[in-house]
């Protein structure tokens, strides 16, 4: 998909990508737009929880030569699916959901390597907020090695409750915590369980952590700073693996 292919210009055409059910990253408005139309794609965003921005005229222009009346989105490469609706599936399966929360991870060649690592290792979803993250762009398609399109990828608005989903339907929460006493093969990774995975600088959001059942670490040999995040995601998932097989 080229750039310009990628890009859905204009309000009406938006409306109707998005009432077909078009996946779409974000919707960027003009930030004096407005009309009746404009609140019709206000309402439709916020139904299927897709984020939208208020940007000047100059990033639009600059983004089409063409008459964007205020309004473009970024389609998406990937299709976003609804958290219950996959646990549902995985249980079906009468698969152990082995899920992946990213919280904060905005390097897109991160978030790719990731989604390899998690598809090669059986993990079933990447659970990812709808701000705040790196963009699912051709970039992290590439550095996926095409994973991306075949793993569950669910956009929550509220990473907290998604949390809350997750311990609704029994699936334990762990993330990682430099102070942690248990050890990565430690955890009881056979169980149903998500891993959330923190910016490599702030690691997990403090209020997100302290919703989470177990906390690890992942031991290494000298003590240098960490693991790359897409390196210890790969680590887990690897132990994860091991033990389920």
């Amino acid at each position: 998909m080229s750039k310009q292919e990628s890009l859905i210009i204009g309000r009406q055409p938006l409306i109707e990508a998005l009432q077909s059910g078009r996946a779409i990253d974000k919707i960027l408005v003009q930030t004096n737009a407005n009309g009746e139309v404009l609140s019709q794609i206000r309402a439709l965003s916020k139904e299927f929880n897709i984020p939208m921005q208020m940007v000047p005229a100059e990033k639009l222009n600059y983004m089409t030569k063409a008459n964007h009346q205020g309004v473009i989105a970024l389609a998406a490469l990937v299709e976003y699916k609804d958290l219950e609706t996959v646990i549902s599936e995985v249980l079906a399966k009468g698969e152990k959901p082995l899920f992946i929360m990213l919280d904060g991870i905005t390097d897109v060649r991160n978030i790719g390597a990731i989604a390899r690592s998690a598809y090669c290792c059986g993990s079933q979803a990447i659970i990812i907020p709808d701000k705040g993250v790196g963009a699912l762009n051709e970039e992290a398609m590439k550095s996926s090695a095409g994973a991306l399109e075949h793993i569950n990828i669910i956009r929550v608005n509220s990473l907290i409750k998604a949390v809350d989903t997750l311990h609704q339907h029994g699936i334990l929460v762990f993330t990682s915590d430099m102070k942690a006493r248990k050890k990565v093969y430690e955890l009881a990774l056979t169980e149903p369980c998500c891993i959330i995975m923190g910016n490599e600088e702030k690691g997990v959001q403090p209020y997100l952590a302290k919703a989470a059942d177990e906390y690890f670490t992942i031991p290494m040999v000298t003590k240098f700073d960490s693991f790359n995040v897409s390196v210890a995601t790969g680590i887990i998932l690897y132990e994860a693996m091991k033990n389920r097989m």
